[in-house]
């Protein structure tokens, strides 16, 4: 275990300094999450007419949720990047622990997405956003939404191990996470929604999150009051009235499935 964090973290180190060396990186992951709080902010935002202020509060979270899932594409793109390129090839020559390779990937986009999420957050200061709950609650909502993004990550590292480029990661991907973060709470009031899309968004791990989040962070009434009836309307599956838990319990569940299927994907592909 000691060799597995120790070369984790040089792994992990490893990733941070190529983002250094190469700041387009860094600045491009970071440019997007602004563009898209100032365009839903503002572009959807115009539709609520009066209540555009409310809707920019309660776009925040969902804004969060889609970029850290989105982030979360890096790592099997890093991945497919680096066994494409022989790197993965140099690492097998070297005294360190195979599962090292995948965790310090892991954990290196857990870094960049505290960045994202630091440079968003003061994107939603700036139009008008502001947490309404206590700082402890704050943090936790950002230990939620990283802990679910370190999930992800290790979905998207299962799928860079098996393609063949580091584009088709992205394409791959876009397919499942899309539909995943707009069939949700994340835009729009899910309870809107026809019944099978409303039923699906109401068992959706990402609508958990960012309700998890948009309560924690003090905006669940931002569209129109924090009402029994409202409340009542909002939590209209198990899974939202239980957001939390909903969301660690799925977190939990991909962690135990993925982590191991990713160590046996890359122990048979440096095999080869």
């Amino acid at each position: 275990m000691g060799h597995l964090v120790s070369d984790a973290l040089t792994v992990m180190r490893r990733n941070l300094i190529k983002i250094k060396r190469v700041p387009d990186l860094l600045v491009f992951s970071t440019m997007q999450p602004i563009m898209f709080v100032l365009l839903f902010g503002y572009v959807f935002g115009s539709l609520a007419g009066p209540n555009a202020g409310g809707y920019r509060e309660f776009m925040m979270a969902g804004i969060f949720a889609q970029t850290i899932v989105f982030g979360a594409t890096i790592t099997g793109a890093g991945l497919a990047d680096d066994m494409q390129k022989g790197v993965i090839d140099r690492f097998r020559t070297l005294p360190m622990h195979p599962s090292s390779v995948l965790v310090g990937r892991t954990l290196s986009d857990v870094v960049n997405n505290v960045i994202v999420l630091v440079v968003m957050s003061l994107t939603g200061l700036v139009i008008g956003w502001r947490i309404r709950g206590s700082v402890l609650d704050a943090l936790i909502a950002y230990a939620l939404m990283l802990l679910f993004s370190y999930a992800i990550s290790w979905i998207m590292a299962c799928i860079g191990l098996k393609v063949k480029a580091p584009e088709i990661v992205n394409n791959a991907a876009f397919m499942v996470i899309f539909p995943l973060t707009f069939i949700a709470n994340t835009f729009v009031p899910a309870e809107n929604m026809p019944s099978a899309l409303k039923w699906f968004a109401g068992w959706n791990p990402v609508s958990t999150i960012t309700h998890a989040a948009r309560e924690r962070f003090g905006n669940l009434g931002a569209m129109g009051g924090d009402s029994a009836a409202m409340r009542e309307k909002i939590e209209y599956t198990w899974a939202l009235q239980h957001a939390e838990i909903y969301t660690l319990a799925w977190v939990l569940v991909v962690l135990a499935i993925f982590v191991p299927l990713a160590t046996r994907i890359y122990a048979r592909a440096v095999a080869k």
